[in-house]
């Protein structure tokens, strides 16, 4: 049909009166028709332009949006770090209010795949990122700009989506844009902040005693990842999926196989309620499940309180009560702590079947009915509690943060190797101690190495896993080190893939260290460190004698040297007294320990050690002591740690630890507890020969020999794998009184 009163000039749509008019002006000449021409012209621009209101909208969208992320980019770039997540919150709290806020649109907060039914097909668009998979970015701007992008793991799906290649940007309104209203988590953009305090669902709070600009500046120096350890562990997995994660006594999983354990098992923690708040309480042996255990905690937001089997102050039941810890991982119900007297105690779970025991342990294995999806916490928030062994007193409860795990100590276990291969530590320690802590957050999720693990410590076997692994470091106390040094040499011994021993948990006599550069040919490397925050070792150059534990590293932990119970201002070089560490390893403070902050911490986050020490004109770091390990004879103080370094150069010595016992009219006495070499000297030493030795040869004050003699076929360990020195006070004790020996310590967990 023609262009009649009854048809429409701009694609069938006719405005009122339209077709009266057009009839009239086709009978109509000069100005008049020219004036209507002119008037139909406008009209059909006026319905284009309507035709592409919706094209104009959705640009207007697409501006304001980057215009919201350019101003908040800009913000970002010039705030200073906050001091409180009441001010920013992140993580669980800000994701919980957004959800309470908004609830889940079908369609937009889970995309369907392309090519699923009912799925729209995106014009100009690839598929729509999955939760959880976009390529993790570093940095504040980075992370805008890559929300700006692709989206994010915690925005809605589709807010940030690229514009279609080719499509020209619409013209931006006239209307001024929407004010945009920040939520309680900027979309795509995981702000970090240093939590000043952290409160456990339970009721347990955990302060952050490091100010909130070191926090910061460690971040910007890059000493520190600025994300939790998972995330970190994700990217190992997706960059070599077949990477041996962990070897232990059921064989090798790599990083895929490991990351489908750690899922399934952190969607179990979901399923009973734990994520981001609780305190989850691990007492499992070394091997794959303890480390997917470790990660599945991490995961879900949660912090983990790994601990190692033991008794008296060391016991369970103490620690899950004063950590009010939600849950308990064991691997059989056997193993398990009467829930009675354990009021915040909820659920029980083991690594094999469902119990069936009176507890009702849950098993992290069975099926899951739910699909788990990681997503981002605050890295500065706590993810685990380094527990000490518990030497003084009851044991310490330590929180660390993410950053702390992944950060500073993860510089110091990198910086014990000199190879650009990815490191292969063998840990002979549990993976529950302090010195274990390596392990799981540190190889695997910072580094990307691989574990060798033991479940119980065994020399012979620890050698051939030595030989058929070939691991590139071994990790042990000093006890452990020399014990796998007189295992008899296998046939056909090769450790050509070692690179250093690694020795720490307490001083390394220099008998142990020649033992073992003589067995295997390798560097000894010492390191200094406890849960209380502070790591130094003799990979950077050592060079100052029996005493030095290497230069301070400062992407580790600053020390200093102050006067025991002061200030933390240092002292001049040369000078003994407290050692003092703050750095990127700082823990956040101590848990459930009423005046300890106090009493190990300054007001600025310095961590007092408790360790007598100096720094040599060199910078190096010389470990005396310990402050409270000491003798005191008739008013005079003996440090045992001393008389210990004395004593291990002889040759007929290989293990030695001295601890006072009673005495009437002195207070105390100082006894030698020693350890024969075996086959080296076939009569027993006698207290006369090494006190002779000490003063003859080592040049040992009179007044600092020791007056008892204790010889023992075993050192006595501690959990941890330290020597038990409480056993041994309590067998020198007996044995100068004439009674029965007393219980000897746990058996050794490594």
């Amino acid at each position: 049909m023609g262009r009649s009163a009854g048809a429409s000039p701009a694609g069938g749509h006719r405005l009122p009166g339209a077709g009266a008019q057009r009839a009239r002006r086709r009978r109509t000449s000069g100005p008049s028709a020219a004036r209507t021409l002119a008037d139909d012209a406008h009209r059909r621009a006026r319905r284009a332009a309507e035709r592409a209101g919706r094209t104009r909208g959705a640009a207007r969208a697409r501006a304001h949006r980057a215009g919201a992320a350019r101003r908040l980019l800009a913000a970002v770039r010039r705030r200073p770090r906050a001091t409180a997540t009441a001010a920013c919150p992140v993580g669980p709290v800000g994701d919980a209010a957004r959800d309470r806020r908004r609830p889940p649109v079908a369609g937009r907060d889970r995309p369907r795949a392309p090519g699923a039914a009912g799925a729209r097909p995106r014009r100009g668009r690839g598929p729509l990122p999955r939760h959880g998979r976009c390529p993790a970015a570093h940095g504040d701007e980075q992370r805008v700009g890559g929300a700006l992008r692709r989206g994010g793991p915690d925005c809605p799906a589709g807010r940030h989506r690229p514009r279609a290649a080719g499509r020209r940007p619409a013209l931006l309104s006239r209307r001024p844009p929407r004010r945009v209203r920040a939520s309680a988590r900027p979309v795509g953009v995981p702000v970090t902040t240093a939590a000043a305090v952290w409160t456990s669902n339970a009721g347990v709070t955990v302060r952050d005693l490091v100010p909130a600009s070191l926090r910061r500046a460690w971040v910007d120096r890059g000493w520190c990842p600025d994300r939790d350890v998972y995330a970190l562990f994700s990217d190992h997995v997706r960059a070599h999926p077949r990477r041996a994660a962990v070897v232990d006594a059921s064989g090798t999983v790599d990083y895929a196989g490991l990351d489908a354990t750690v899922r399934h098992f952190a969607s179990r923690l979901a399923e009973h309620g734990l994520g981001p708040g609780d305190i989850i309480a691990l007492r499992l042996p070394n091997g794959r499940a303890a480390v997917a255990a470790e990660l599945a905690v991490a995961a879900v937001g949660a912090v983990a309180l790994p601990y190692p089997p033991g008794h008296g102050s060391l016991g369970p039941a103490g620690l899950l009560a004063r950590s009010r810890a939600r849950a308990l991982v064991v691997a059989r119900e056997r193993d398990a702590v009467p829930s009675a007297g354990l009021p915040h105690l909820r659920t029980l779970f083991t690594c094999g079947e469902a119990g069936e025991g009176p507890q009702g342990a849950e098993s992290l294995t069975a099926a899951s009915g739910r699909h788990f999806r990681p997503r981002a916490h605050d890295p500065e928030a706590p993810v685990r509690l380094l527990v000490s062994s518990g030497s003084e007193a009851e044991p310490k409860m330590v929180a660390y943060s993410h950053n702390a795990m992944a950060g500073g100590r993860a510089s110091y276990v990198r910086a014990l190797h000199d190879g650009s291969e990815p490191m292969r530590n063998l840990l002979l320690v549990s993976l529950a101690s302090s010195f274990g802590s390596l392990g799981s957050y540190v190889t695997l999720a910072a580094l990307g190495g691989t574990l060798l693990l033991q479940d119980g410590f065994d020399a012979a076997a620890a050698l051939r896993t030595l030989v058929a692994h070939r691991p590139t470091h071994v990790f042990g106390v000093p006890a452990m080190l020399r014990r796998l040094a007189d295992v008899p040499r296998l046939p056909g011994e090769d450790v050509g893939g070692l690179r250093a021993l690694v020795s720490s948990g307490a001083a390394l006599p220099g008998a142990t260290a020649e033992a073992c550069r003589a067995r295997f040919g390798r560097r000894v490397l010492t390191v200094y460190g406890s849960s209380d925050g502070v790591n130094c070792h003799t990979a950077r150059g050592d060079g100052g004698g029996p005493t030095c534990a290497g230069l301070p590293d400062p992407a580790v932990a600053e020390i200093r040297v102050a006067e025991p119970g002061g200030s933390a201002l240092p002292l001049p070089a040369g000078r003994s007294g407290e050692i003092l560490a703050r750095g990127p390893m700082t823990p956040l403070s101590h848990v459930a320990g009423p005046g300890q902050d106090a009493r190990y911490r300054t007001d600025d986050g310095w961590v007092r050690t408790g360790d007598l020490g100096r720094l040599d004109a060199e910078g190096r770091l010389h470990v005396l002591g310990r402050l409270k390990q000491i003798v005191v004879r008739g008013g005079y103080n003996i440090s045992p740690a001393e008389v210990e370094r004395e004593l291990g150069s002889h040759p007929a010595v290989a293990e030695v630890a001295c601890v006072g016992v009673p005495d009437p009219e002195l207070g105390e006495r100082l006894c030698a507890c020693v350890r024969q070499v075996p086959g080296i000297r076939p009569t027993p030493l006698t207290l006369a020969a090494l006190t002779s030795y000490l003063e003859d040869e080592r040049g040992l004050e009179r007044r600092k020999l020791p007056e008892r003699l204790l010889l023992v076929a075993n050192m006595p360990l501690g959990p941890t794998g330290k020597v038990c020195r409480t056993t041994l006070a309590g067998m020198a004790a007996a044995s100068l009184a004439g009674r029965a020996e007393p219980p000897a310590c746990a058996p050794v967990s490594p």
